[in-house]
């Protein structure tokens, strides 16, 4: 059982105080958005073996399980992550297993260099994903009932809009969606500056149900993708309440503090709300253009105690135990790899004690217990 010590990553829209405040320690006045915890090149976690990449690789089946590496390879197919928005992240989806596979081939074929700010597919994966709220935690997910965004949007008043309006209305749900999207993301800029424009007024005046589309045009004035952001469903997560994110799934995180887990890939695909590399043509080929309330994942309980949150995917497994003090230990023993967590209280992992913030990877049929009082979050694969 090794104990993780795991890199935080100072992107720009990242909190300065909430991970910080979590691990009790002082912030550094910077940025911080995502602790990663796992065996990503990008910023693997690091034991006293050495980093966890290097650890798995020198005995992939030892250390995943026979089962994980015949269903997977010799690589941890997920990655673990505590995720702290303190500003919006871009409006973005990510490719079906399938799509990335052909994007990437296509761009390895065409010479699109790995570290290109152009390049769409950085792997052949697919990247579906589970926040969990810790916080109140807002996204945008998923696209809302087109006559409900008609009545959003024909309620700011803003003349620009009403052609949008009328194509809501007018055709079917998911030719309407393709329309206007596709509309928004190609007009021309200044025109749709001033739309916007005019849109951030209307929702800072009218605030209530419009009030997360003004704050992201307080961070991204004149942005399409503050329009476009208009056409999803705004979701308040209660903590231990969770979203499932799957390919073709427009979304974005706007604040809180969470514990996310994706399959091990970087594929992104942007259309606004970010500095970064924007591709609509590719996005709108991405996209899936069905309407649907977002569904809040809230966990199911199991008669040990272990909290699961059920997703469609095999490539990671994310449950939770919440320990009463002087409860009896519960056995986590698992024939695969996972990683435990700690996100309130105090746990104790084997020897490890841990505290908020604080992880342990535990090898496949190694023999881990937990007991304390706290939140343990435990992410492992379906096999």
């Amino acid at each position: 059982m090794d104990r993780l010590e795991n890199t935080v990553r100072p992107y720009a829209w990242g909190s300065p105080t909430a991970i910080p405040q979590l691990l009790g320690v002082e912030p550094t006045g910077e940025p911080q958005a995502e602790m990663w915890m796992g065996a990503h090149p990008g910023a693997p976690s690091r034991t006293v073996r050495g980093t966890l990449a290097e650890v798995i690789d020198a005995d992939p089946e030892k250390e995943l399980g026979k089962a994980t590496v015949a269903k997977f390879g010799p690589r941890l197919p997920f990655l673990l992550k505590i995720l702290a928005a303190g500003a919006p992240l871009s409006l973005q989806v990510h490719p079906d297993l399938e799509q990335a596979g052909a994007g990437y081939a296509d761009e390895e074929r065409r010479g699109v260099p790995m570290d290109a700010p152009h390049r769409n597919y950085k792997d052949a994966n697919h990247k579906p994903e589970l926040i969990c709220a810790l916080t109140e935690f807002d996204g945008l997910c998923g696209f809302r009932d087109p006559l409900r965004t008609a009545e959003l949007l024909d309620g700011l008043g803003v003349g620009s809009l009403k052609p949008y309006v009328d194509l809501l209305r007018a055709h079917p749900e998911d030719a309407a969606l393709r329309e206007v999207l596709t509309a928004v993301l190609t007009a021309d800029p200044e025109e749709m500056a001033h739309t916007v424009a005019q849109a951030t007024a209307a929702c800072t005046r009218l605030g209530g149900d419009y009030a997360p589309y003004a704050d992201l045009a307080h961070h991204y004035p004149g942005d399409p993708g503050v329009i476009a952001a208009m056409l999803l469903n705004h979701v308040r997560l209660q903590p231990g309440e969770a979203l499932y994110l799957g390919a073709g799934i427009p979304h974005a995180y706007l604040s809180g503090l969470g514990v996310e887990i994706m399959a091990n890939s970087d594929n992104v695909l942007r259309c606004g709300l970010t500095p970064k590399h924007v591709d609509v043509p590719e996005l709108l080929r991405i996209v899936r253009f069905e309407p649907n309330d977002a569904a809040v994942l809230r966990p199911e309980a199991s008669p040990d105690g272990e909290e699961v949150y059920e997703t469609p995917v095999d490539e990671f497994r994310l449950s939770r135990y919440v320990l009463p003090e002087g409860g009896a230990a519960h056995d986590l023993t698992l024939p695969t790899a996972q990683i435990l967590l700690c996100t309130a209280g105090h746990v104790r992992v084997g020897e490890h004690r841990l505290a908020p913030g604080r992880s342990v990877f535990v090898a496949a049929d190694e023999k881990a217990e937990a007991s304390g009082a706290g939140t343990l979050f435990r992410a492992s694969v379906m096999v």
